[in-house]
């Protein structure tokens, strides 16, 4: 385990690989339902800060092997099994989501069985990275930072799950457990060396797990339609919903994949740390997307303690938050500012408030959703006229 080769060509997803990345659609579609299940009860905020903390426990655990296996998979057994560990460590994670979620609507935290599965998967990468700091010595010192940083959040993970503290105490230890889980690997990649990652295949993988959280959207649609046709059969309406959910999603996509990852990191591998930690943002952000169709969905079957306005809100305020994270995360990117995105942004802000207007007005709920689903395809449309040419020229700067 001595790094490949960042620069093998045709460098693409295992099978293995794949194989790892279903047991997200697990954990994303727990979160997701549970999620949704807060909004219609009414217990907004709780339920969002619940699904936040799900998110960062799956992400980033995902991230952290998606990032080593593009340095030093070597898929031999050893790998293999650790990778099975990775994904027991992930079903015993969503097995406890709903108890966190009942938790938090509760004022406590209840994320014992949540943070066994974290600690198995970290483990598991404990055991990956003191392999390859004995096989790479060029690479040894940011190897056993890792072993000893993110080993030292663990036990503090496990104190937060096992020993009873006060709530202030509780609230200073998750916040220096995140920053050292956080900020650890920056600095650790920063100061002491970056990873052989390949820029091509990190790029893929982290694409592969967009379109497994763009499944949360897809979902969330299908929910909400079949809510629609179990009460009043196929309407007008449920087409409204069936096409607005699924083109949504595909403009969602389209944006996403505007940028070519691949072609930037390969050029600047320094912006790597930049680019991965974004995705925390827009992985949580698409499945929130998901998470409010589905709210929707419970809207319309009369099972919600939201009205139409709490509804849409639901789907748009994390529609926004994903065009903006997209936009901010482009910005970080390619250097040069293109005032066109000035306008694109507003544009899409603009149709986001229209839709909820629409539902201040009592329109029918799957107008105000018609009305979201132009949103993406907003930049979409710019992408296409302008953008391509724009990013272009920035990769020609880089």
């Amino acid at each position: 385990m001595s790094g490949r080769d960042p620069g093998d060509a045709h460098r693409s997803a295992t099978p293995l690989e794949l194989l790892y990345d279903l047991t997200l659609v697990v954990a994303f579609s727990i979160a997701g339902s549970q999620f949704a299940h807060s909004l219609a009860a009414d217990h907004v905020w709780s339920g969002l800060l619940a699904f936040l903390f799900c998110m960062f426990a799956i992400i980033w655990a995902w991230m952290t092997y998606a990032w080593f296996a593009s340095a030093y998979d070597t898929d031999d057994w050893g790998f293999r099994i650790a990778t099975l560990v990775q994904m027991l460590g992930v079903t015993i994670l969503a097995l406890g989501i709903g108890d966190l979620f009942a938790g938090f609507d509760e004022g406590v935290l209840d994320n014992d069985v949540i943070v066994v599965g974290y600690v198995i998967m970290r483990l598991s990468m404990i055991s990956l990275w003191l392999r390859a700091a004995r096989d790479d010595p060029e690479h040894r010192s940011v190897l056993l930072g890792y072993v000893k940083v993110i080993g030292a959040a663990q036990l503090g993970w496990i104190v937060t799950a096992f020993v009873p503290l006060p709530m202030p105490a509780l609230i200073v230890l998750m916040a220096a457990l995140y920053a050292t889980e956080v900020g650890g690997s920056a600095f650790l990649e920063s100061r002491e060396g970056r990873l052989p990652i390949h820029a091509h295949h990190i790029a893929e993988r982290f694409g592969l797990l967009a379109i497994i959280t763009f499944g949360e959207v897809v979902l969330g649609t299908t929910t909400a339609v079949e809510a629609v046709t179990t009460e009043a059969g196929w309407t007008a309406e449920a087409g409204v919903l069936a096409f607005s959910g699924i083109t949504m999603v595909v403009g969602m996509w389209w944006v996403y994949f505007s940028i070519p990852y691949g072609e930037i990191l390969s050029r600047r591998r320094d912006l790597g740390v930049r680019w991965a930690y974004a995705h925390l943002a827009i992985y949580s952000a698409i499945a929130a997307v998901g998470a409010g169709l589905h709210a929707v969905a419970y809207y319309l079957e009369h099972h919600s303690e939201l009205g139409a306005i709490g509804s849409t809100l639901t789907v748009a305020i994390p529609l926004c938050a994903y065009v903006i994270a997209v936009y901010m995360l482009f910005h970080l990117l390619l250097p040069g500012r293109d005032p066109l995105h000035v306008w694109l942004i507003v544009g899409t802000v603009a149709c986001i408030a229209l839709a909820v207007v629409l539902a201040l007005t009592g329109a029918s709920i799957a107008w105000p959703v018609l009305v979201l689903t132009v949103a993406p395809w907003i930049s979409v449309v710019g992408y296409e006229v302008h953008g391509d040419g724009h990013i272009r020229r920035a990769l020609e700067r880089l």
